[in-house]
């Protein structure tokens, strides 16, 4: 039986989602709104207390607030509004953290200072500092537009005039028409200017910025990874760009990017927002992580094989994705898959190689998605049920066992003839010396039953498995389950996590 070991970045790292603008709210008194120097030193303590690895503050960056009455009420974004806060007024709109100025600190938040004392304080406690980088674009009215519009997609007259949506003009260059960013699904950001990757000079003063940034952090999230890569840009606007740009650039940004950054800081942390099967070729480019976005589906409503399926994919591969049922840009994870779903898929993706994102609320129980351009959050009542099952799974997912250890996806395989509930069952397993786990989820409606065969932890006579996810303790041979292997039943959507 081959098993395979971790690696380095405090190894299956928890890393804890935070929407920043929202968040200080939540310190704001009387007197004044909170920045990040009002947020007390308890409060990281807790987080590392909890096992966080990583704090990843969303939304950080300067912001244009000309953008937001043009851009940010048109009827999509207020329908989305009232769905999540009922009580939104227009000064709760703030513009969405996306759609920034440039990369300085937002006065509303802090000041460099303040990230520098806060990388301070979590890297004392263990914990690393990411912030955001956005590759793609800046707002549409941003300060870079005057002093450096060599980086932005340009178009001529005609284009613009056929397409007012995705292109557009700002006051500060009249004589000019850009691009706004965009999705090549979806239509144009029309808050943002998108950033030309076929321009040398652009691809410069975008590693100069991640170079800035990465003075002030371990790591960045990179927004929307995929959409700079060669083909995709090309693809995406290869309209425009074969009419009056030079030839396509030979090399990929990040790849370039990455190595220069990590030449001054080596152990600086990537982390890509990846769609589109791409995450394997960002992480040939130099991405320490890449979104597993596939496995979220998957959770979501894809058979179960087709979970197990995607668990055996290369280890290597698997090490570098970050696992999450819940981040800000998706639906709250008991709002998606219901309470008892959500618990079955949370045991999976704490439990299997990877990052494992974690989403301020989610270990509250919180039902509400908040749209990123809000800057105040509905008032929700915690669900105890949902904390604690989060604190029970973060003190038993704590164990270095979990971290360090090596880690082997195992068969189910039918517990009787005729019994096809078994494929409803995932099972994988970690070592580390002489500590093992062995994890079991069934996850399905239905009642189901299998086997699993693993090594027990002695040639002959029984062991003990102590259930530590249900307090349960029970005794087996190892000649059971080297032979038949270990009888499991298990209600819908419940879990075994085995010490041994």
């Amino acid at each position: 039986m081959r098993f395979y070991k971790g690696y380095d970045m405090k190894n299956h790292p928890v890393l804890y989602e935070i929407n920043t603008r929202v968040f200080l709210r939540r310190f704001d008194t009387n007197e004044k709104r909170a920045s990040l120097r009002d947020v007390p030193v308890s409060y990281w303590e807790s987080l590392a207390a909890k096992g966080v690895n990583a704090v990843w503050l969303m939304g950080i960056w300067k912001t244009c607030p000309s953008v937001i009455e043009s851009c940010c009420f048109e009827e999509g974004l207020r329908k989305s509004y009232d769905k999540s806060l009922k009580s939104w007024r227009r000064e709760d709109v703030i513009g969405s953290p996306y759609a920034i100025d440039c990369y300085e600190v937002n006065p509303a938040i802090g000041s460099t200072d303040d990230i520098l004392a806060l990388k301070k304080i979590l890297n004392g406690l263990n914990i690393s500092l990411i912030l955001d980088f956005i590759p793609n674009h800046f707002s549409a009215d941003s300060c870079y537009i005057q002093t450096n519009p060599e980086i932005f997609l340009e178009c001529d007259a005609a284009t613009y005039q056929q397409d007012v949506h995705t292109f557009f003009q700002n006051p500060k260059q009249p004589k000019k028409y850009f691009a706004h960013g965009r999705d090549p699904f979806f239509p144009a950001w029309t808050d943002t200017i998108q950033i030309n990757y076929y321009s040398a000079e652009a691809r410069v003063f975008m590693t100069n910025q991640m170079l800035g940034i990465a003075e002030l952090c371990d790591g960045v999230r990179c927004d929307m990874a995929m959409l700079v890569l060669n083909n995709i840009f090309q693809n995406t606007w290869g309209g425009i760009l074969f009419s009056h740009e030079g030839s396509r650039p030979e090399g990929e940004f990040w790849q370039d990017a990455i190595a220069e950054v990590k030449s001054k800081y080596p152990g600086f942390v990537f982390i890509a927002e990846a769609y589109w099967d791409l995450e394997w070729d960002l992480q040939q480019l130099g991405f320490t992580y890449t979104y597993d976005k596939r496995l979220y589906d998957r959770l979501k409503s894809a058979p179960v094989k087709s979970i197990n399926a995607h668990l055996k994919a290369e280890i290597k591969y698997q090490n570098k994705l970050v696992r999450f049922i819940e981040n800000h840009d998706e639906e709250r994870a008991v709002t998606m898959f219901g309470k008892e779903q959500s618990f079955a898929a949370a045991v999976i993706m704490a439990t299997i190689p990877g990052m494992r994102l974690f989403h301020d609320g989610q270990w509250d129980g919180k039902k509400i998605k908040l749209p990123v351009q809000l800057g105040r959050e509905p008032v929700e009542t915690k669900q105890p049920s949902v904390e604690l099952f989060y604190e029970f799974l973060r003190t038993i997912t704590k164990d270095e066992l979990f971290h360090t250890g090596e880690w082997r996806l195992l068969e189910t395989i039918p517990s009787s003839a005729g019994n096809f509930h078994y494929e409803n069952m995932l099972a994988w397993e970690w070592r580390l010396k002489d500590e093992h786990a062995l994890v079991i989820v069934n996850y399905s409606v239905n009642f189901a039953q299998c086997r699993v065969r693993f090594e027990p932890p002695v040639v002959s006579g029984e062991f003990l498995l102590r259930d530590v996810f249900n307090k349960d303790e029970y005794y087996r041979t190892a000649d059971e389950v080297q032979n038949d292997g270990l009888y499991v039943e298990l209600l819908p959507w419940h879990t075994h996590i085995f010490r041994y």
